[in-house]
């Protein structure tokens, strides 16, 4: 297959992106633009794989698309029987967890619920942090080291690194090597490189257009400005994670005062938000997402933030960043309660009088100082 005829397999994606697209946003030049955005941003992730994926001599290879602001993903293609070995650092961070999954959801188009799932803490740990684990079917003989059971099904390995305390926490360190094939790998074929260039315009396709609709089916539900509970276990989703999510739209002037109390014992907790398509809103350079480190908890432990395209000077501002739709997804992790937050509509004008009279106010100099200190701490983590 000649250069001409892979990018001559890409040119219908244009036209599928289109087609996924909600009826009322095909002809909006700013929806369009964001949308090959999303197209790019899934060559890039299906260019990895092609390139570095390899079940025989696998890697984890950093997933760059429509990521939670806190988690960073890495996955590793694995042969279903394999037997894997795991070592490196588990660093500072909150959390470190991974999922055994069944056929890639991006090759399918299928979502699957994952296989398995196993918590970095439960490995024993050198006085540095460092671990050691085989993944296989069966323990190996005489081994008398940490093992984790491989489910006959496995494909993939995916590893969510979840970071409360951006640029501070210490990120871990993975390899990953196959103890059931010979260390060194030859030369690719043709025939090899071939078969992965393939199957690129499949995986674009998917992981470009899955949840394009997303936000559109909630408007539809009436879920505009307020949220409901949702159930991603049968997208790869946590074991003890749920999940909750709505529609906003609001004016320039208008804002959403957002209220939950936080549960007492609860391991990780976020809020973040999406524009029309699901893209993530960019978190770096805005205070587009929060979480249980970064938010202001009142002396009751209620979390209140303000939604809205207006800075209202209160320290837990979640700015829409010149999206006046999109989506807001909460997020509850090993938590005895998971409450379903509220959300009142109002103007931006009115937001101090509805907060408690203690808020503090957040000056626009502070505000400053406190966006160019999250984006450098942000740029601190695992981000490449």
């Amino acid at each position: 297959m000649s250069w001409e005829e892979f990018v001559d397999q890409l040119r219908p994606l244009g036209a599928k992106m289109r087609e996924r697209l909600p009826q009322r946003l095909r002809d909006d030049p700013q929806t369009l633009a964001e949308a090959q955005r999303l197209l790019l941003a899934a060559t890039m992730r299906a260019a990895a794989d092609a390139i570095i994926g390899d079940r025989a001599h696998p890697m984890f290879v950093q997933n760059l698309f429509q990521p939670n602001s806190d988690t960073i993903y890495k996955a590793a293609l694995i042969e279903t029987g394999g037997s894997y070995r795991i070592r490196g650092e588990r660093g500072t961070i909150l959390l470190m967890r991974m999922a055994q999954l069944g056929p890639d959801t991006l090759r399918t188009g299928k979502h699957a619920p994952t296989l398995l799932e196993y918590d970095f803490d439960t490995l024993e740990r050198t006085p540095d942090g460092g671990f050691d684990v085989i993944v296989s079917p069966e323990r190996p003989q005489a081994h008398t080291g940490d093992w984790w059971r491989l489910h006959p099904q496995a494909e993939k390995l995916m590893i969510r690194f979840i970071s409360y305390d951006w640029g501070v926490e210490r990120e871990p360190r993975i390899g990953i090597d196959r103890l059931d094939v010979a260390p060194n790998r030859p030369r690719l074929s043709a025939q090899e490189l071939e078969r992965r260039f393939a199957e690129l315009p499949t995986i674009i396709g998917n992981a470009a257009t899955m949840l394009v609709r997303q936000v559109e089916a909630l408007r539809s539900d009436g879920y505009i400005n307020k949220l409901k509970t949702v159930d991603f276990s049968q997208m790869t989703g946590m074991a003890k994670q749920s999940y909750y999510e709505g529609a906003y739209e609001l004016a320039d002037d208008e804002a959403l005062l957002f209220e939950v109390a936080i549960p007492k014992k609860c391991g990780y907790w976020s809020l973040i938000l999406t524009n029309e398509i699901y893209e993530t809103t960019d978190w770096y350079n805005n205070q587009s997402s929060l979480n249980g480190a970064q938010a202001l908890l009142d002396a009751q432990g209620i979390f209140r933030a303000v939604i809205s395209a207006r800075d209202p000077g209160v320290p837990n501002w979640l700015d829409t960043a010149g999206n006046p739709r999109g989506a807001v997804q909460g997020r509850w992790l090993d938590c005895e309660e998971r409450p379903l937050p509220t959300m009142r509509q109002m103007s931006v004008a009115d937001v101090r009088a509805s907060m408690p009279s203690d808020t503090p106010i957040v000056s626009r100099t502070a505000r400053e100082t406190a966006l160019r200190e999250r984006r450098l701490r942000a740029q601190m983590r695992t981000i490449w």
